[in-house]
């Protein structure tokens, strides 16, 4: 496994880190930051990629788990600063008016929420998202499940 194939895997992935990004931090230093840091954890586990599964499914539960690792630091990190916080929102470019408004909704879920939806709408089986979130697979239907009538409420407040 060389540096030249884990660069050309995370390019073709890219969006993946992206969306990850893009939904669990809002503030543009805090989205740098957590690109950064999850290249940097991806490399570091990369020699231990086995190809038991999907490149992007373990490129998943990679960024999910730092991200929500970042966003518990982050956590606390803002309990003890002072003064205003300024949210500088960097959404993709491409996204239509529906998609926005969807994506501001998937904003709204609790963090573990956000990441099974996430990987439900780019396809990925409950069986691989139950491997990635680290839950059941029975789990992951009844999450699902109660995440879609969450974001039916969310979106019908609009």
């Amino acid at each position: 496994m060389t540096e030249k194939s884990y660069l050309r895997k995370i390019e073709e992935h890219k969006g993946i880190i992206l969306k990850v990004v893009n939904l669990y931090a809002d503030d543009l230093e805090d989205r740098k930051d957590l690109y950064q840091e999850i290249i940097l954890q991806s490399w570091s586990a990369y020699p231990r990629f086995e190809g038991n599964s999907k490149f992007s499914t373990w490129l998943y539960k990679i960024s999910l788990n730092v991200a929500l690792t970042f966003l518990n630091k982050r956590k606390k990190v803002d309990k003890i600063k002072e003064g205003p916080h300024t949210d500088i929102v960097f959404e993709p470019q491409e996204l239509s008016e529906r998609a926005d408004f969807l994506y501001q909704a998937i904003k709204q879920l609790a963090a573990t929420d956000r990441s099974i939806i996430m990987l439900h709408l780019d396809g990925f089986s409950n069986t691989e998202i139950s491997e990635i979130i680290g839950i059941s697979k029975g789990n992951a239907n009844v999450k699902l499940h109660r995440i879609r009538q969450q974001l039916t409420t969310i979106l019908n407040r609009k």
